[in-house]
């Protein structure tokens, strides 16, 4: 049977305004019908991807999501002293397996494509091959996409191409929202800066004003794995599916969303994690905090309150995980290391 890993962690950020919306207030939802503070998955997934622990584990394996892989290929051309008319053809058509191209800019594709390594280096060996021979790529040169590509992000977080449904990655990882466990009120930031060369002989004024929404609270978040899913898009390497786990654990515990993150700091460690792997269908503990918990001491009131949900569902469905490892920050029980020897194993 499939074996999940299921990841709960409680974070606690300062004044901050990680995920903005459209207006650049802190994104929020109603849950148990109280405001609450909100972290939407694409932020984070953005910011566990990109972080150094990423880099460091999994860079060789590494997906690069961008819309700009036509004028990548156009400079490369350029470089190979190509013409221009035909760089930008021939490029244009190389971005055309990877998305629809733009009509005003066909070196652009219309959605961001999430391309493996082992793509963007075929695409790079086809390049050089054109520049060599001075000419268009044939049909059968453009079968560039891969069905698995082994890609560490595009195993995790899948992707979809909408012009090659074929090569479309389900994901291997369901990351919710995180919210906050407590109701929030955004509150704002007024601010002034100052002309440094303003000697207030004619304006004594600030050089500028703007407000700035911000808000706090303990962060419920849930993230789940398909362990087999994982190892089947990263074509059966069970070695970089484990190093892939681990990293996402890592990242989850430590990495912020960088919104706002020089206005405000709000940097953070997870204070608790509980991590679970078993064959049992997965379930997040988010009902935990349908009521909002309005205690004086938050962080530890979410831990009992999560620990207690872990335990009913245990008594009402029977044991919902084989195997369970948690880490506290606050009482200084468990470890980090713990946690990813046992996604690990």
């Amino acid at each position: 049977m499939t074996q999940f890993i299921q990841l709960h962690l409680l974070t606690a950020y300062p004044p901050a305004n990680l995920n903005r919306d459209d207006l650049g207030r802190p994104k929020t939802a109603i849950v148990g019908g109280t405001e609450r503070l909100r972290i939407s998955s694409q932020s984070l997934k953005r910011a566990w991807r990109t972080s150094e622990h990423f880099e460091s584990a999994l860079g060789d394996f590494k997906g690069t999501r961008t819309k700009r892989l036509g004028e990548e290929v156009y400079q490369h051309l350029l470089e190979k002293e190509v013409k221009e008319k035909d760089a930008k053809d021939w490029a244009s058509s190389i971005a055309n397996v990877f998305g629809k191209v733009k009509k005003d800019n066909p070196l652009d594709i219309e959605q961001l494509a999430h391309i493996s390594p082992v793509e963007w280096e075929a695409v790079i060996n086809l390049a050089d091959t054109l520049a060599s021979e001075n000419r268009a790529p044939e049909k059968d040169e453009l079968n560039l996409l891969r069905a698995k590509p082994k890609a560490a992000d595009i195993a995790l977080f899948g992707r979809m191409l909408a012009s090659s449904p074929a090569y479309n990655v389900e994901a291997a990882a369901q990351v919710a929202h995180a919210i906050t466990v407590t109701p929030v009120k955004i509150e704002d930031d007024f601010f002034t800066a100052v002309d440094d060369l303003n000697t207030h002989e004619e304006d004594a004024g600030a050089g500028h004003m703007g407000d700035a929404g911000f808000g706090s609270g303990v962060f419920y978040q849930y993230i789940c794995i398909n362990r087999d899913l994982l190892i089947e898009n990263l074509q059966g390497d069970e070695a970089l599916a484990t190093r892939t786990i681990a990293a996402l654990t890592e990242a989850a515990a430590k990495v912020a969303p960088t919104g706002k993150q020089n206005s405000f700091a709000s940097r953070a460690y997870t204070s608790y994690m509980l991590a679970e792997k078993g064959e049992q269908q997965p379930r997040s503990l988010s009902v935990a905090f349908l009521k909002a918990t309005r205690d004086d001491d938050p962080l530890s009131n979410a831990i009992e309150l999560l620990e207690k949900q872990t335990e009913n569902f245990d008594k009402v469905y029977g044991q919902c995980a084989d195997e369970r490892k948690s880490l506290n920050a606050q009482t200084g029980q468990g470890t980090l290391q713990d946690i990813l020897t046992f996604v690990a194993s």
